[in-house]
């Protein structure tokens, strides 16, 4: 272990062969166009994003989990529409629109189930289709002048692929393949074995604000020592001990060193170590010689990960020493962000509101990776205890309602606000940071989409 005197709290030049590549990505040219209030509220902007971007895009529709076995499906809408995603006998994972080909009913309403009988049928006139989307049977098959139907009308099938223990779909046929669209994120994210996570929290909000407030909020942290003050004793979240990336694929990433405060921390000694405390308890790691050193924590807790984790049932052989402290924060565009933690993953994503450009669809899924052979856990992230038995629940419901845990529930409490503010004639747009750039990168990736027109 090292020293208390030998320090550890700014990003190291020096590249750890495990985990994740630190390299810096190359600044991208940025624009200057204002990011003004309309583009929050203005239905014509809004039309324009459905059109032209969500068509375009990767999305999640589930955890793999959710469909172990043939015949089981997840649902999940998407604007005005359902995609509906069913594992079939042959063990593949198919997405299809959930929309009936006779005459345009809605297949399958459940958020999520298992075939009964191995084909989904639908509810207004019996129509089958086998878990590979095929029309199999319909009433009165020798009465359409056309000819059967069967085999002809099928569900029509969108891309659809799975990493990191996710279901995802695009409803471009053209789109790229997943895992290139997803450069350099799953690369890098791979480290963290999201598949062997379990989702023990799953959380949906509709909420009055619109949904780039979400991805915004997740592509900043110069809020933290006002809307998450609680941070500045853990953290080092000041711009100049992070490190931010822009990638050509227009996704971003954040990295901030974890395991205590920053250089410019001011706080009390005492106030650190008690929010340090549940942790360093864990880790069996005494806090007292580090006093007058408190940033040299950050250092001596990811040796004493490295040191005891196999015995506390972590492999934490893929990881680098920052990944053991640090919080490596992804947002995947347009509106997905991976808030990754040694033992589990914030999951955030922010929709669209089907018909209202005010209102936002919020996620938040708390993915859990379990010390092995353990069966209930304490995450720290969530201040909650969690259980690898236990069959997670979806809570939904508005703001204030049900908690997505203690620091989303911070963020939660300022979108509806902030919405407000966007509206108001007196609002002359944005006066940003330096630091704030993943911002302005992801609002001109919006426009490249737009300027693409109709899907």
């Amino acid at each position: 272990m090292l020293g208390p005197h030998e320090r550890g709290t700014v990003m190291s030049d020096v590249a750890d062969p495990r985990g994740i590549t630190r390299e810096k990505a190359p600044e991208p040219t940025l624009s200057n166009r204002p990011i003004s209030g309309d583009r929050y509220y203005a239905q014509e902007f809004f039309q324009q994003e459905w059109e032209c971007l969500w068509p375009r895009v990767w999305q999640v529709a589930g955890r793999v989990e959710q469909v172990p076995n043939p015949g089981d499906y997840v649902t999940y809408e998407i604007g005005r529409d359902s995609i509906l995603c069913a594992r079939g006998d042959d063990g593949q994972i198919r997405a299809f629109f959930n929309v009936c080909q006779h005459r345009g009913n809605r297949l399958v309403h459940s958020e999520l189930g298992s075939l009964a009988n191995g084909e989904f049928q639908c509810a207004y006139h019996g129509w089958r289709f086998d878990t590979a989307g095929v029309l199999t049977w319909v009433y009165d098959e020798d009465d359409f002048p056309q000819g059967t139907p069967c085999g002809k009308r099928n569900l029509v099938e969108i891309p659809c692929d799975t990493w990191a223990g996710f279901i995802w779909f695009n409803m471009d046929p053209k789109c790229d393949d997943l895992r290139s669209w997803l450069d350099p994120v799953a690369d890098h994210l791979d480290a963290y074995r999201m598949e062997d996570m379990k989702r023990t929290h799953w959380v949906t909000i509709v909420g009055d604000w619109n949904w780039k407030c979400v991805q915004d909020n997740f592509n900043e942290s110069y809020h933290l020592p006002f809307v998450h003050p609680e941070t500045i004793h853990l953290m080092n979240e000041h711009h100049t001990g992070c490190q931010f990336d822009l990638y050509p694929s227009g996704h971003a990433r954040m990295l901030m060193p974890g395991g205590g405060p920053g250089p410019h921390y001011e706080g009390s000694v005492d106030r650190a170590l008690k929010s340090l405390g549940p942790e360093l308890d864990f880790w069996e790691l005494d806090p007292e010689p580090y006093r007058d050193n408190i940033h040299g924590l950050r250092s001596a807790l990811q040796h004493r990960k490295r040191e005891l984790g196999e015995s506390k049932g972590y492999d934490f052989s893929s990881y680098s020493d920052e990944q053991l402290t640090d919080h490596y924060h992804y947002t995947v565009f347009p509106n997905i962000s991976f808030s990754m933690k040694p033992d589990g993953c914030i999951w955030l994503r922010g929709t669209p509101h089907p018909a209202d450009s005010e209102k936002c669809i919020f996620d938040m899924w708390y993915l859990t990776l379990f010390p092995k052979d353990s069966k209930e856990y304490f995450s720290n992230s969530m201040s909650d205890w969690v259980s690898i038995d236990h069959q997670v629940e979806h809570q939904a419901g508005a703001p204030g309602e049900v908690s997505c845990g203690p620091g989303i529930d911070q963020d939660l409490a300022i979108w509806t606000s902030q919405q407000q503010g966007l509206r108001s004639r007196g609002y002359l747009g944005d006066y940003m940071p330096t630091q704030e750039r993943r911002i302005r990168y992801f609002h001109d990736n919006i426009d490249r989409y737009l300027a693409m027109g109709p899907a």
